[in-house]
């Protein structure tokens, strides 16, 4: 018998939102292919977006967004839709972090996405 294997569905990770309008822009992506829910990181020289790393002197130490849909910028920049502000709610568990961050570096993304009013439940 076959296995499937359910992927991330765009805005999946989103438990509420006060304005869709509001709480969403058009965004562009440096960088990568990312799924729906990867928890993003504004580069400070250019205004694009990449996906969050506390390792990073860019900008994308600090987590700023999160990606509503799949977007892929393997082939240079792309544009996407990400939640950047609140009032929000987001589900903790279908966050998509870039690598293997530590318990405390996901806490801080955490804090930093709070203070754009994107809560993390």
């Amino acid at each position: 018998m076959t296995t499937l294997v359910e992927g991330k569905h765009p805005g999946g990770f989103l438990v509420w939102e006060a304005f869709r309008d509001y709480t969403r822009e058009t965004i562009t992506v440096a960088v990568g292919t990312l799924e729906p829910g990867t928890v993003l990181g504004k580069i400070t020289a250019s205004g694009k977006y990449a996906a969050h790393d506390p390792a990073a002197v860019d900008g994308t130490e600090t987590a700023v967004a999160v990606l509503w849909g799949k977007a892929d910028a393997s082939g240079g920049d792309a544009p996407a839709v990400a939640v950047v502000r609140g009032p929000a709610i987001v589900n903790r568990h279908d966050l998509v972090f870039a690598g293997t961050p530590s318990e405390g570096e996901i806490a801080a993304a955490h804090t930093a996405l709070l203070a754009a009013g994107i809560l993390v439940r």
